[in-house]
């Protein structure tokens, strides 16, 4: 395998859909932001930080990959109960939740999980 590869098509289903979905994800952060005008240092983390563990995920990396992977994908919950408070972490559009809660589950999935420990370096 190659060190430079965006996706693994070797890798389960569960895990090549979390990738996607980081990637996705890391893209639409950036449209909002652009389209709001706004640019906080935490978003811009956020979104290079849902890139590189979409990459490592594809390379095969257990720590930075899948580790970062697990927290960016609770991440999108994180900022809105900091920016928000406590009683709003799910109040965004549905369709969004959606892809927020499918990521959870793929990174949590037991196929995804099982894979990671036994190949990722």
């Amino acid at each position: 395998m190659e060190t430079g590869e965006w996706m693994n098509r070797g890798q389960p289903q569960t895990l090549q859909i979390a990738v996607f979905l980081l990637y996705a994800n890391a893209v639409f952060l950036v449209l909002d932001m652009l389209r709001y005008s706004v640019f906080p240092l935490l978003f811009l983390l956020n979104a290079a930080g849902l890139v590189v563990a979409g990459n490592r995920i594809a390379n095969e990396r257990k720590l930075e990959g899948y580790v970062l992977g697990v927290i960016m994908a609770f991440s999108p919950f994180l900022l809105r109960w900091y920016y928000v408070g406590l009683g709003n972490v799910f109040s965004t559009s549905v369709i969004s939740l959606m892809f927020e809660i499918a990521l959870v589950a793929l990174m949590l999935h037991p196929q995804s999980r099982d894979y990671q420990r036994i190949w990722f370096k």
